[in-house]
């Protein structure tokens, strides 16, 4: 479950540059959004600080559901609905206080109009969070649920920190009692 752009991904370099650049630094305190599901996106960034949480809801139900989690060092927005002002399909909210370097939609479609090698670059970025939801998917299908918490711990090993139970279960599509008890076995040398 791979989501970082990092070392071993993409060169990103130009475009957190940008950021730094171009975009406006901006403090989220806790629950503070980003982006609200079904209203316009408008922004993409580079978190420096903190993490955000993608929630959204159920069609039938209502019921809240963790999709995606931007952590210090990744992007975070509605790519690539916030390029044209599409609705956001997810809420994006600070897990904890956290600091983003943000630019508009449009900022960003301005920089990617500059040259071949930027217009290149919206296309990788395009791909690689494709990717990122492809393997996010077959996770789910493939993976056990402990597999999938540990997979998660992976990626962020701090994330229990900032997340309560029932985040953590939505985001595995598991029962909150399901990841108790992978905690348990965990702790205790369970399988």
């Amino acid at each position: 479950m791979e989501q970082k752009f990092g070392i071993n991904s993409i060169d990103i370099d130009a475009l957190r540059e940008f950021f730094e650049r171009e975009g406006k630094e901006v403090e989220y305190r806790k629950g503070e959004q980003l982006e609200r599901e079904g209203d316009p996106a408008r922004w993409f960034g580079f978190v420096t600080e903190g993490c955000f949480k993608y929630v959204t809801h159920g069609i039938s139900d209502d019921k809240k559901h963790i999709t995606w989690f931007s952590f210090e060092g990744e992007f975070a927005g509605d790519y690539p609905n916030c390029l044209d002002g599409h609705p956001a399909q997810t809420t994006i909210e600070a897990m904890v206080p956290t600091r983003i370097h943000r630019a508009s939609g449009e900022q960003l479609m301005d920089f990617f109009r500059q040259d071949a090698e930027k217009m290149e670059l919206r296309s990788i970025i395009a791909e690689h969070l494709l990717r990122q939801r492809n393997q996010c998917y077959l996770d789910l299908h493939r993976a056990t649920a402990r597999e999938r918490y540990e997979l998660l711990l992976q990626r962020c090993p701090g994330i229990v920190e900032y997340l309560d139970l029932q985040d953590i279960a939505s985001f595995l599509n598991v029962h909150p009692n399901t990841v108790s008890k992978i905690r348990r076995d965990i702790t205790f040398g369970g399988k």
